[in-house]
């Protein structure tokens, strides 16, 4: 900044027409490219969702078994390596049994419900089962192998 700032009195008439000067030679020189804003916004959207998120999908399930009298629900979550599938039924006690396959080889599965945390693995064909699961918000979280990387995969919270 020059001495005519407005720190030292002065004003800030001539450092604008400056920059604005500067700015104006840089746009001419050096132009941004017109794809740089979307890009930037996609490689920051794009910035970790694998490990922060999974991708929750609710399955279709046939009309009639929407409306049945069974209290169950189906969902899928990905992080695009690893799938989970979970399916929700009612028990007859009025919690939870959660059914549950994944598609890799998983150390620990852990199904969270704010401070409680139960673990179990799956069977060599990826199933696993949570019983007596209380109503609440609750999450799956389970350790995986991918080649030699140990990879974590959290679900959404999704209520029960």
């Amino acid at each position: 900044m020059s001495e005519n700032d407005g720190n030292n009195g002065g004003d800030n008439h001539e450092d604008a027409e400056l920059f604005a000067h500067l700015r104006s030679l840089w746009r001419g020189v050096d132009p941004m490219p017109a794809s740089l804003i979307d890009r930037m916004i996609a490689s920051v959207a794009a910035e970790g969702i694998s490990t922060e998120y999974a991708l929750l999908t609710l399955i279709d399930e046939p009309l009639g078994a929407v409306r049945g009298d069974a209290d169950a629900l189906t969902l899928q979550f990905s992080d695009g390596t690893t799938n989970i599938l979970l399916h929700v039924t009612g028990t007859a006690t009025g919690a939870h049994r959660v059914d549950g396959w994944v598609d890799a080889v998983a150390g620990s599965i852990e199904l969270v419900q704010g401070e409680h945390v139960r673990t179990t693995t799956a069977s060599e064909t990826g199933r696993f089962v949570f019983d007596e699961v209380p109503d609440g918000l609750t999450l799956v979280r389970l350790s995986t192998m991918v080649g030699d990387e140990e990879r974590t995969l959290s679900t959404p919270q999704f209520e029960l």
